[in-house]
């Protein structure tokens, strides 16, 4: 501590998205506003899913725990960039920043693993019907699942392991509305070079290798639809297809841009983070949902045996 002339951080401080009163008042606004639907979306989709013997299929498997991902990333950020909207107070101890930290990488990179798990599935579904059956079983649908779950601890735990290990001593205000890995390393002491190389092969593990797939899935997808006799057939595959990309360009891009730029300011950090970290949990039930006619008719049926 002598030799950097600096006491070692014990907590931090978040300076939030903005210091306008009305701009906050705004945010609260749309913060509040966006939980309630999450909460409320992803919820009903999982109660649907598991309720509804027609929604008991490997797609809707997975994006019950999609939703399980969505809930806890919500709660994780947004409950408390609130709190701090509301209150003069905006510090968090570095205890709660990397737990903070740990468990919103896990349900983001699950999430990723699941899109992809998700292209696989509309693929077989699509591109080879016949056998879709034999191949994605429930015991199959079950480890791909498990396996989701497991990348995004692997993963969330080197990322929070090489930015917690370093010295953090001196300045402890954090230009974001909460604890995320890429904005930690701006304020540590000393070299982070190892660290960066850490979140960076992170992505390309739990990003970039995704991306991949999916495109080579919706690749073939696209291929196999042109060629469908019928147009119905082919308007309902892009239907289903089209809701999951919006998805996956509107999460993947985002986060890339966070985690794997290393040229990325703070305030583009901070404003991407905005989409991935709030407003994404929320669209994933709403476009999943709402554009779908099987959820659609089990909602309406749950409320008539109202």
């Amino acid at each position: 501590m002598n030799q950097y002339n600096s006491t070692w951080v014990t907590e931090f401080l978040l300076l939030g998205l903005s210091d306008d009163p009305q701009i906050k008042m705004l945010l609260i606004v749309l913060f509040l506003g966006v939980y309630l639907g999450t909460m409320l979306g992803s919820l009903l989709l999982i109660y649907l899913v598991l309720t509804d013997s027609q929604l008991h299929t490997p797609m809707y498997f997975f994006l019950c725990n999609l939703s399980v991902a969505d809930l806890v990333l919500s709660t994780i950020i947004v409950p408390q960039a609130v709190v701090h909207m509301l209150t003069r107070r905006k510090v968090i101890s570095f205890t709660g920043c990397g737990a903070q930290i740990f468990l919103s990488i896990i349900s983001g990179a699950t999430q990723c693993s699941l899109l992809a798990v998700m292209s696989y599935d509309r693929y077989l579904a699509i591109c080879d019907p016949m056998h879709y059956s034999l191949i994605m079983t429930w015991k199959i649908c079950g480890q791909l699942a498990l396996g989701c779950w497991i990348c995004g601890i692997v993963a969330s735990s080197v990322d929070t392991t090489f930015t917690l290990c370093l010295r953090y001593q001196g300045d402890n205000k954090i230009a974001h509305f909460f604890c995320d890995a890429p904005i930690l390393l701006t304020l540590a002491s000393g070299d982070t070079h190892k660290a960066e190389m850490a979140i960076f092969s992170m992505g390309v593990v739990i990003l970039l290798v995704p991306v991949s797939l999916i495109l080579a899935s919706y690749g073939f997808i696209v291929v196999t639809v042109i060629r469908m006799k019928t147009a119905s057939g082919r308007l309902k595959a892009f239907s289903t297809c089209g809701s999951h990309l919006l998805v996956v360009i509107l999460f993947y891009g985002t986060l890339i841009i966070a985690y794997m730029t290393p040229k990325s300011s703070r305030e583009q950090i901070k404003r991407i983070a905005v989409f991935y970290g709030v407003i994404n949990p929320m669209l994933n039930p709403v476009i999943y949902s709402l554009r779908n006619k099987d959820v659609m008719r089990a909602f309406r049926n749950a409320v008539n045996r109202r």
